[in-house]
Order: C-alpha cells, then structure tokens, then sequence
C-alpha cells in the first residue's frame, strides 16, 4: 500500500488507543541510555498484567509447561512427581506427543475441553457442562470476536449494536470498532459501587432502537476496571431484561477467582440461568468467558481463553467453530488452561506450596486494593470506590479547568494528558478513563492492584506528589 487512502476504512475507524505504552516504552529506553529522569524506572499499572508489576508466576503451572516444553525434565526428577504426572498427561492429549504439534480440532483438545467442563460443573453446584460447547482460543478478546463476527451486519438503522457497560473494558471499544459492531453504552451507577441498573438498560435499549439494532448485551462480572461483583437479584434482572428483549447475553467472567469483597462471592450467570427454570435455561442464548491472563493465573503473554456457549443453534456453532479452522487455537496456552481448571488436589506433592500461593495472591489483592482505595480517598481530588473483585480501581479525578483548556487546546482528552504528565514526571503508567469508554467531564483513571505491596506503595506515593503538585500549579 502506497498511501493511507489505501487503508480499509473500518481499520481507520477503530479507534485510537493512545500512545502511553509507547512513551513509558520509549522513557524507559532513555534511561537504560543514561539520561536523567527524577525516577529509576517506570512503573506500568495501566493493565492487568501482575507479573509486568512484579508479581511472580506460580510454580506448579510454570514447572508442568517447562516440562512440556523439553520433555527431557522429565528424565531428571527435579520436578515434584504430581508435575511430571501432569505433564505426561498433558503430553499424551497432544498430536505427536508434543506442543509443537497443531491442537486436536479447531475447537481445542478433546481432554482439555473435558477437564473445563468438569470444573464448569464443579463451580455451577452440578449444572452441567458439555466439553462439545466448550471452545478454545487464543484468549477471551479473541473468543469474543469470533462471536462479534458472528453477531456483525447491517449498516445504519440496520447496523448490529452490543449494550456495552460504562465504563467497559478497555479493549472492547477498539474490537467492536474492528467487527463493524456499534456500542451502545449502558452507565454504571459509580455512587453505588458501580452496580448495574435494570432502569438504565431499558433507557440505552429504547435509546438505540430506532438508530441501530441491539443484537445482544455485554455484561463485565466481576467488573473490569470497576471491581464491582453482582449479586444475585441483579443477575436475574439482567437475565429476564435479556430474555424478554431476545438479546445474546455475552459474559465476561476472566476474575471470576479475584473477588475479595466481605461477603461477596462469585455467581456465574449459567449458574443462576439453569436456576431460573426451563423458560430461561432452554431458550437464553450466552456465551461465557474465562481466561489465562487474568485473576490468579496471570499468565497475559501466553494469551490463552475459552468460551462456553450455551443455547447456541449447533449450525451457528460449527460455523463459529469453523471461523477458526484455518488456525487451530495454540497448545501452549491451552495446557496452561488445564492447569487453571484442574489444580493439585489434596495430597499430591504440590498441593500445599500451590495453595500456599493462591492464598498469597487473594491476600495481597484484598489487602492492596482495601489499601489503595483508602489511601485515594485521602487525596484531594479524587474519590474511589471500593472494589469487590478483579484487579482494578477505577478512582474519579477532580482536575483544574486550566488542564482541561490545555487537553482541549493539544487535541486530547483531559484524562489523557494527566496519565501522560503522571509518566513523564513520576514514571507511572496509569490508565486513562476515556479508553474505558469516558468522555465526558467525569475523569477516571485505571489502576491495577494485582502488584506486589512495595510497588504498589510507591505508585500510590508519586501518584500522590504528582496530583497534589497538578492542583498547586493551577490555584
């Protein structure tokens, strides 16, 4: 291509999602070069990556896929014998005994479809999972667009839309872009914790129709960035709004193992469907999503998901299935998905190490984002609520007209240029509010707490000076 006219439109119109990866990139650069900086390193809590903030891997998953990797680290009896039987195992589900082989199907290998379902079945008290439904790919973003893919047609009144939460993750606005598929943002109630509103979906749905055609709703739970974990009366409303709207329900559950808020605990929507009874169980269409990068696991850069559909007509099903077919979902992360779903059982060599870290990681998320919820609250200028789940505080920003006027002026959301001004003059990555689908004059920010007590100090010290010294400049 010799020129941008050249370019697909629908690729011109994703939209932008900013450039402060590449500028903590390019600052972190400058100063493995020498040049001075009045920090030592940048520090990046804009993602939920805890092991890009620090955190370590766990062991057992690392030691199985390095025995998977070279084989020959099962000769030598280093490892544990509950990883060398796991990774015999796992060895055995691959074509040729080996990762580098294609995966079994274009839906994944069969036995580990088999060990998701049976822990499906596990979590859910006994609803059934089948391993046919069960699809692999190469993690819950590209599960998705498979099935946006799927859900994409029509242009203008026609155009198919997805109920989207505001605010939403903050790589859905730039997939729904890709797939052609318009949002249509349902706001979140931020003074009551972020909770989702059965009134305020009725407004969006009456709002879109008539502009596009809401085709299914996009539910976050628990609720990426905001933390927040829905109870069970919400999860029926959000079932029978779907139901008596013949809307897709499309269910991100990726921290479905991080929630930590006192008296809260994880309902998966299959769960609560199959309780409602046979007119909901038999005719709701969902599609649920898991995946390696998030909560525990942690393991983003394996980029590893899977999807469980539910009620899906089966010719839809092999067509989605088939969607993939050209290039069967990697083996690598889908071992790694195994390992998620079917942990050490009690007695085995690895059980008390692995459980020992699991309650690490659930300690020191509690206890990071009690303490970094506390600690914004105490900030003029800003305000947080507390999260129930996930890796992430989602804190208000209360900024000075004058840095408004000058993000007006530059051609940038204010929210931006404050995460920018943070990394240039403290070397925190922070995410700003408008990739999370904000743009109005509620200014948010993003900030994983899934890092270790230390670090996560010292970003909320420099965030701290560096707001403080924002509102000193402008009054």
């Amino acid at each position: 291509m010799s020129s941008m006219q050249e370019v697909n439109l629908r690729v011109l119109g994703i939209r932008d999602p900013g450039s402060l990866q590449g500028l903590a990139a390019r600052i972190t650069e400058q100063i493995s070069q020498g040049e001075q900086k009045p920090f030592q390193k940048v520090i990046d809590v804009s993602s939920g990556d805890p092991h890009r903030a620090g955190m370590p891997p766990l062991s057992f998953a690392r030691q199985v896929l390095a025995a998977c990797l070279y084989p020959e680290l099962l000769k030598e009896n280093r490892f544990p014998s509950d990883v060398r039987q796991r990774a015999q195992k796992l060895l055995g589900a691959c074509n040729g005994g080996s990762v580098g082989s294609y995966s079994a199907s274009s839906c994944g290998i069969p036995h580990i479809q088999k060990s998701v379902a049976e822990f499906i079945t596990r979590r859910d008290s006994g609803v059934a999972s089948d391993p046919e439904n069960i699809i692999f790919s190469s993690g819950s973003q590209r599960t998705l667009m498979l099935v946006l893919h799927l859900l994409s047609s029509g242009q203008g009144l026609t155009q198919t839309a997805v109920l989207t939460p505001l605010p939403c993750p903050h790589s859905l606005p730039m997939l729904l872009d890709e797939v052609g598929v318009k949002q249509v943002p349902y706001q979140l109630l931020e003074e009551h914790g972020w909770a989702t509103d059965l009134e305020e979906l009725h407004r969006a749905l009456k709002a879109a129709r008539g502009h596009c055609e809401p085709r299914a709703i996009y539910i976050s739970n628990p609720g990426n960035p905001t933390g927040h974990v829905q109870d069970l009366k919400t999860i029926q409303e959000v079932i029978r709004f779907a139901a008596s709207e013949r809307l897709i329900l499309l269910v991100e559950e990726v921290y479905q193992d991080s929630v930590f808020g006192q008296e809260k605990k994880f309902l998966s929507y299959k769960k609560v469907l199959f309780e409602m009874g046979s007119s909901y169980s038999e005719m709701v269409e969902m599609v649920s999503f898991h995946s390696i990068s998030a909560g525990t696991m942690g393991e983003c850069g394996l980029r590893g998901g899977y999807m469980e559909v539910i009620n899906m007509d089966p010719l839809v099903k092999n067509f989605l299935v088939s969607m993939q077919a050209p290039c069967s979902p990697p083996v690598l992360p889908q071992l790694a998905l195994e390992i998620m779903v079917n942990p050490p059982s009690p007695g085995d060599a690895s059980y008390e190490l692995y459980t020992q870290e699991i309650l690490q990681r659930v300690e020191t998320l509690s206890q990071n984002a009690q303490r970094a919820c506390e600690f914004l609250n105490n900030v003029p200028g800003m305000s947080c609520q507390h999260a129930m789940g996930g890796v992430f505080l989602y804190p208000r920003l209360h900024l000075p007209v004058q840095i408004i006027e000058e993000a007006e002026m530059s051609g940038l959301q204010a929210d931006v240029l404050y995460c920018q001004k943070l990394l240039e003059e403290e070397g925190v990555c922070l995410g700003p509010g408008s990739e999370n689908g904000h743009d109005d004059k509620n200014y948010h920010i993003r900030l994983c707490v899934s890092a270790p007590p230390a670090v996560l100090e010292d970003v909320l010290k420099r965030l701290r000076l560096f707001h403080l010294r924002i509102q000193d400049r402008h009054h």
